[in-house]
């Protein structure tokens, strides 16, 4: 007896081990990775940027799941019902990496792209490119560049046929990255006698400006409430006003005159940074603005729900803390800034992007690859990397991919986030 009941309960433990082995294999296949693979897996398992750089293939599966409840919604801002639907439709042909590039900006040095990052253009791992003043040296040399960048989007190997986001710093007066308009500071916009129809022009012809060398993103207006004069905002003249009143009237007309003009207007930065003293630079030092929570939403954030009623396509975050809302991270490292007081509060839909990845202000928060986990996990939609290089980007995007893998970011979030970037670029298809 007791050798027959050995065997049965021998019996009885190989069933149970080959059922539960089943059961892993099974989970695995559904979760798209193998029973072994550890989602604590170090950076050194992320996809290499040579590997990316080169073009050499993804190995990672194909995202097969499509969108479904992405809590997404055509409302007060961007993006409208037919881009989400474009969008939406386009999301099941990305793989990992594909979707994880269209949450990245990516920049370079000189004059002209490097063919690595065009390779990685080519294959759909891109959602646009930054220009600052080292990469333009005429209109016709620029123009000559994006119309480069939008072939290689064109090519056979990418799957999202929409326009690449080409974004730069056109906010006018002493802060502007391509020549001519506008010519006027926000300040100057907000001083003169006519300031509303003086803002509206600016607006018009600075997005005529940028149309006419392919670009059609604007990181520009500042809707920054400043407070002294001469302090970080006001002592270039990024301000319309110091009052807030004012700073959403105006800031709402610039947004809605460039995106008249085929140009996504960019308010900036969010809740604000018109307490900040002129050594409170967040591209230089982390910066902490002791504004009570009544201030912040009654002077800095008011003009937002100006401009996000008017539609604008895009909210960039402050890298300053404020305390008042979250004592421990940077506005656009936190859910409770980006998901709580511009999501829910303001009921902004459309696309969030970062500020530089690279700022002084990340000093605390490690490697790009650790703030870009971070930011997305925040609610980030689009990293902005700033550095002049393209490996900062593939960094960004690496990391990104193997959160996405690993299911170490919301997998649902994500598509959300991708889908509402590409509804951005498919409102800007036909400009």
């Amino acid at each position: 007896m007791r050798g027959k009941k050995l065997i049965i309960l021998i019996t009885g433990l190989l069933v149970a081990i080959a059922a539960t082995v089943v059961f892993t294999a099974d989970a695995a296949a559904r979760r798209g990775t193998t029973p072994h693979r550890d989602v604590t897996t170090t950076s050194k398992s992320r996809p290499t940027s040579s590997d990316r750089a080169n073009g050499r293939p993804s190995s990672h599966h194909q995202a097969s799941n499509g969108v479904t409840s992405l809590g997404l919604r055509a409302g007060a801002g961007s993006p409208t019902a037919a881009d989400l639907a474009a969008a939406t439709a386009m999301l099941p042909k990305l793989s990992p990496a594909q979707l994880a590039g269209q949450r990245v900006i990516y920049s370079y040095a000189g004059r002209t792209p490097p063919s690595q990052l065009l390779n990685l253009i080519r294959h759909g791992e891109v959602a646009g490119v930054i220009f600052f003043s080292g990469n333009i040296g005429s209109h016709a040399q620029i123009a000559a560049v994006a119309k480069k960048l939008q072939k290689a989007n064109a090519a056979s190997t990418n799957p999202v046929r929409l326009p690449l986001l080409l974004m730069t710093d056109q906010e006018g007066g002493q802060v502007k990255r391509l020549p001519g308009e506008p010519v006027l500071s926000a300040k100057e916009m907000g001083e003169s006698p006519t300031s509303w129809t003086t803002t509206t022009r600016e607006g018009t012809l600075g997005a005529q400006n940028l149309r006419s060398v392919g670009m059609n993103v604007n990181l520009a207006p500042v809707l920054d409430v400043f407070r002294k004069p001469g302090n970080f905002i006001d002592q270039f003249q990024r301000s319309f006003s110091n009052k807030s009143g004012t700073v959403a009237k105006l800031g709402t007309l610039f947004a809605t005159a460039e995106q008249a003009r085929g140009v996504a207007g960019t308010v900036k930065h969010f809740p604000g940074l018109g307490v900040a003293t002129r050594s409170q630079n967040t591209d230089e030092r982390p910066v902490t603005l002791r504004l009570s929570l009544s201030q912040i939403r009654n002077i800095d954030e008011l003009p937002y729900k100006s401009a996000i009623a008017a539609k604008v396509k895009l909210v960039m975050m402050s890298w300053a803390v404020y305390p008042a809302l979250d004592a421990k991270f940077p506005a656009g490292l936190s859910s409770v800034v980006v998901q709580g007081e511009l999501r829910k509060r303001l009921g902004f839909t459309g696309v969030t992007i970062t500020d530089a990845l690279e700022a002084g202000a990340l000093r605390a928060f490690g490697s790009t690859a650790h703030r870009s986990t971070l930011a997305a996990r925040a609610g980030m939609d689009l990293l902005l990397d700033a550095e002049l290089n393209y490996r900062q980007g593939v960094a960004s995007m690496n990391a990104l991919e193997f959160d996405y893998v690993h299911h170490t970011l919301n997998a649902t979030a994500f598509r959300a986030a991708v889908a509402r970037i590409l509804a951005l670029r498919a409102s800007l298809a036909g400009h």
